[in-house]
């Protein structure tokens, strides 16, 4: 099935060349592959995943092992962000 995944911030060195400056990639996975499942080959450090939306829909990280995508989905994931 196709998802979209969006990465933001400094996780989008995460993503291929080819997609930095756009921060979307388009993805082919196995139906009902978990958010963990997704971002796994990414290697995103644990730390870094803070904020993860499916659908615009903030996802718990105790759930995003077992949270599973859907044709079409888009997953949204963005770093610890700190202001002033």
């Amino acid at each position: 099935m196709k998802i979209t995944l969006k990465l933001f911030a400094t996780l989008t060195d995460y993503l291929p060349a080819t997609s930095r400056y756009t921060n979307i990639v388009e993805l082919e996975v196995a139906g009902a592959a978990t958010i963990l499942q997704v971002i796994e080959p990414y290697q995103l450090p644990e730390k870094l995943v803070h904020l993860v939306l499916v659908n615009g829909k903030y996802i718990e990280p105790d759930k995003r092992s077992t949270w599973t995508l859907n044709e079409g989905d888009v997953l949204a994931i963005w770093p610890p962000i700190a202001g002033g």
